[in-house]
């Protein structure tokens, strides 16, 4: 079993900027893919941004805008987001896929706001 904590979510005016990280309870020197989706109200969970041993994956609304990173020591993954729209407003869920486990792993969920 693997927990995922995120954290940096928040309230921020349109234009500004946020750190979101994943803190996982195991290394994730061995994950298969992790990242970030996200689920605003009424619509469903999308993909924002993963990132794997070698390459990197945004959906076109945050490209140019986000970008993911990780922290192999620390088993934290970052998703930087910066000129933020009100339209960036969801619950943005952490996800782990590990190469030893057959299914992924998700965390709660932390909630971002864009508003003036």
């Amino acid at each position: 079993q693997v927990q995922l904590v995120e954290s940096g979510g928040g309230l921020v005016q349109p234009g500004g900027s946020l750190r979101l990280s994943c803190a996982a309870s195991r290394s994730i020197i061995n994950i298969s893919v992790m990242g970030w989706y996200r689920q605003a109200p009424g619509k469903e969970r999308e993909l924002v941004a993963l990132i794997s041993s070698g390459s990197t994956n945004y959906s076109d609304s945050v490209k140019g805008r986000f970008t993911i990173s990780r922290d192999n020591a620390k088993n934290t993954v970052y998703l930087q987001m910066n000129n933020l729209k009100p339209e960036d407003t969801a619950v943005y869920y952490c996800y782990a896929k590990f190469s030893w486990s057959s299914r992924g792993f998700w965390g709660q969920g932390t909630q971002v706001t864009v508003s003036a």
